[in-house]
């Protein structure tokens, strides 16, 4: 960030709870909370925030309702792709914001949905990146990172 790097993914490997949600899913987030709220608070005191985008994000979401026998130490939760939840901070996103939200029950997206291609191309836009006219040469054929259809920048949370 500070010397021409693009971009830092750090990947925790240990997010997938099919079973023993409640001792894993605490522990994980004891390895991560804080040191994101670390890298957030230097990278604002340091000036940086403005210029670094910050993602936080899964590969997908996560069902609602339990699996296995809930309230056991065995209990865990399926994936979901109704919903899914992405925090963001610095590089141009409004700060302090929601977009979107779902039902009662965490089921479905019933307010402002996010398809995974416009996160995919908020992002890139935010990078100064144009997602209709990037792609990547993959298997000989030009790949664009936000798929075939449209897809677009989630303007409100810019």
């Amino acid at each position: 960030m500070e010397r021409d790097v693009r971009t830092v993914q750090l990947v925790h490997p240990d997010w997938d709870h099919h079973s023993r949600l409640p001792s894993w899913c605490t522990a994980r987030c004891r390895d991560t909370d804080q040191a994101t709220a670390a890298l957030i608070t230097d990278l604002k005191r340091r000036g940086l925030l403005d210029d670094t985008l910050v993602v936080w994000g899964g590969e997908f979401g996560r069902s609602p309702v339990g699996q296995g026998t809930w309230g056991s130490p065995e209990a865990g939760r399926d994936h979901h792709p109704k919903a899914f939840t992405t925090r963001m901070a610095g590089g141009g996103v409004k700060p302090g914001i929601t977009h979107g939200a779902t039902d009662d029950f965490g089921f479905n997206a019933v307010q402002d949905p996010v398809h995974v291609r416009d996160l995919h191309a908020t992002i890139l836009h935010l990078m100064g990146i144009d997602h209709a006219r990037f792609s990547v040469r993959t298997q000989g054929l030009d790949q664009k990172l936000t798929g075939v259809k449209a897809a677009n920048v989630i303007n409100s949370i810019i």
